[in-house]
């Protein structure tokens, strides 16, 4: 891909993740979280190729909630597992905004559940009218990934989550978040990639202390956007100060995330990954070639 070219980001197809042992991590995200698997088989071997896995191989779960996919990935060979002392502002944290209609009854049903682990100190946590007064609350699945619950007061958010179309409890993925060292020079990065800017914020206080596990943690959130209004967006991260660069991670090493975004005009070939400033990974697919993968 040459340096400077310009994409239109269309959608983001799914995020995929590494997991351990792929029933154990459906059965979580199925039972815990209200995930539909809609396609199980051997993963894409033209982005596993990109990847630089194409010689390892995997099997892969394709789940579904609401109108956003993720991709559960078991790589023949496992990796490393995912690092035990992990904080949120570490450069190589990624996780995944599940939007709710009611945090409590959320909170509630997912504590019925084993297998995870909290990020967030004393449950769900209130943020002040000055990051829009959402109720939030982050925590580990089985592998050690990270994963938040969201909820939208009236008037904030996108608009899809405040239709009643559904009487459902988890309503889809909002955003996967990055936690990156410079912002400027990410939003650069993605900026290139044809995403544009939606939304700006510095959190800090108590409630965002707690939410994230960091003592006196002031993040810069900066929300960026698709085309697709039914896409999930990506959020940048820039704690201050940031936190552990990630170094060399393996694409089969459980602290993997990757996402596969959509764009025009085509990156060439089949797939296309790259990596942004800070290691985060994404695969580059032509979208007018739909889906890459399983079919849904």
């Amino acid at each position: 891909m040459k340096r400077r070219r310009q994409f239109q980001a269309e959608r983001i197809l799914r995020v995929s993740r590494a997991v351990s042992d792929l029933d154990r991590a459906e059965a979580f995200y199925r039972d815990g979280l209200g995930f539909r698997a809609i396609a199980r088989g051997r993963s894409d071997h033209a982005t596993l190729a990109a990847l630089g896995a194409g010689d390892i191989g995997a099997v892969e779960v394709v789940m579904r909630l609401g109108a956003q996919d993720i991709a559960l990935v078991q790589f023949a060979r496992r990796g490393r597992p995912y690092p035990r002392d992990s904080r949120s502002d570490d450069l190589w944290f990624q996780h995944l905004a599940i939007v709710v209609s009611d945090m409590d009854v959320a909170y509630a049903h997912l504590s019925r559940h084993t297998g995870w682990c909290p990020i967030s100190e004393g449950g769900p946590q209130l943020l002040p009218p000055s990051n829009g007064a959402v109720r939030a609350f982050k925590f580990r699945d089985p592998d050690g990934h990270p994963l938040e619950l969201i909820w939208f007061p009236p008037a904030q958010g996108r608009t899809v989550w405040h239709q009643k179309v559904s009487a459902a409890l988890f309503l889809g993925i909002d955003h996967s978040a990055l936690s990156v060292a410079s912002t400027s020079r990410s939003l650069a990065f993605y900026r290139a990639l044809g995403l544009r800017m939606s939304e700006r914020s510095v959190n800090r206080g108590p409630a965002q202390e707690r939410l994230d596990g960091v003592p006196y943690a002031r993040v810069r959130v900066t929300s960026l956007r698709p085309v697709s209004a039914a896409s999930p967006g990506l959020e940048l991260l820039g704690y201050r100060p940031s936190g552990r660069a990630a170094g060399m991670i393996f694409p089969n090493d459980l602290v993997t995330d990757w996402v596969t975004l959509a764009v025009r005009p085509s990156p060439g070939g089949s797939s296309c990954a790259i990596q942004d400033p800070d290691g985060h990974r994404l695969v580059l697919v032509d979208q007018g070639a739909g889906a890459m993968g399983l079919p849904a």
